[in-house]
């Protein structure tokens, strides 16, 4: 099994626990080839909260004073929350900014940040809250052009769905999404971007990792071929955490390599046969 992963949150983000040099012990003494730092950015403009934006300027200063690819090999990436209203924020931090690697992500929505706000699902049924989401989740995919490389965990919002529902939903049926998803992934993939497999849904009890393996393979089936791999750690004992999964879903749903990220350029490997 490839353990290479490009999702990783340290104390720097503001829900990290492990700092960046535990990570990379972990990651040594784990036989963890490469890892790629992905801290949260998020534009909390007109957003009720106390979650401060991140440093990016001391992100980089701890990066680079952590850096040893003779310890193990790290990758200076971000995670960025897309919001429509914040495009030109965004293209600025990314112009004037050198990542390996960017994840583009939902997190705030409609101007909620649903995991710490409910009234995002207020009036709306299960059905409906998803839609919502993945409605505006098409608009960044539409909007943004060289602001990401991949979109991350595509079907997040399921984990507030059931939090806030319980069991009326469990997962985002293709089916029952299937015209809104298909639009999101072609535009995904006409713009030469990805998506990942974010195995944190696991350990989040979704019982699969993000997406589901019904959004996988319709993704493959549309002809996307940019699959990257993340556990999404925000300490260094989830580094890889279920990553055998990911590659047993790549497997069935027909891909036989992920990308890897360095400079903003993607680098195929081969994952066929690596599972052992």
């Amino acid at each position: 099994m490839l353990r290479i992963d490009q999702h990783v949150h340290s104390s720097l983000s503001h829900d990290g626990i492990s700092n960046m040099r535990e990570h990379m012990v972990h990651a040594r003494n784990y036989g963890i080839s490469e890892f790629t730092f992905t801290e949260h950015y998020d534009d909390y403009t007109g957003v009720n909260t106390d979650i401060k934006e991140l440093d990016i300027n001391r992100y980089r200063e701890e990066y680079l004073k952590n850096k040893d690819d003779s310890f193990v090999k790290t990758n200076f990436g971000i995670e960025i929350g897309l919001r429509p209203e914040s495009y030109n924020k965004i293209s600025t931090l990314v112009k004037e900014n050198k990542f390996d690697f960017i994840i583009g992500s939902s997190h705030i929505t409609c101007g909620k940040d649903m995991s710490r706000d409910e009234t995002f699902f207020e009036g709306l049924t299960p059905h409906d809250a998803v839609l919502r989401y993945l409605n505006e989740v098409l608009e960044n995919v539409k909007i943004y052009k060289d602001e990401f490389d991949v979109y991350g965990h595509i079907d997040y919002v399921i984990r507030y769905v059931i939090g806030n529902y319980g069991k009326a939903m469990t997962k985002i049926d293709y089916n029952e999404f299937r015209e809104i998803l298909d639009e999101i992934l072609l535009s995904i993939i006409k713009k030469d971007k990805g998506i990942e497999i974010n195995t944190s849904g696991v350990r989040y009890g979704l019982g699969t990792p993000h997406p589901n393996i019904g959004i996988l393979k319709r993704y493959h089936e549309l002809g996307g071929k940019i699959i990257t791999i993340g556990s999404d750690a925000h300490k260094a004992t989830q580094l890889i955490n279920d990553f055998n999964i990911a590659y047993s879903m790549l497997e069935e749903a027909g891909f036989n390599e992920i990308a890897v990220y360095h400079g903003r350029k993607p680098d195929f490997v081969k994952v066929k046969g690596t599972r052992h």
